[in-house]
């Protein structure tokens, strides 16, 4: 499974926000919103803190979706 941060950034269209302005509003690092960038995990704290900032739930914030390579590899 991969997660995917579209959501976040649809947020951040919609609020007229940069990553910038996210990471001040938030109080995260750089290195966090990289790794939002770069559709990598992140500690459950960081998206708390942006869903505080952005005024929205965590699970507003990102999907899972299944790997397709995990998908051909199980017998369901």
């Amino acid at each position: 499974m991969i997660i995917q941060y579209n959501k976040l950034w649809k947020i951040l269209i919609d609020k007229n926000m940069n990553k910038v302005q996210l990471k001040q509003e938030a109080g995260v690092s750089s290195n966090s919103i990289a790794k939002l960038g770069k559709n990598e995990a992140v500690r459950m704290d960081v998206l708390m803190k942006i869903a505080t900032a952005l005024d929205c739930k965590v699970e507003d914030l990102f999907e899972t979706v299944i790997n397709s390579k995990e998908n051909i590899n199980k017998d369901c």
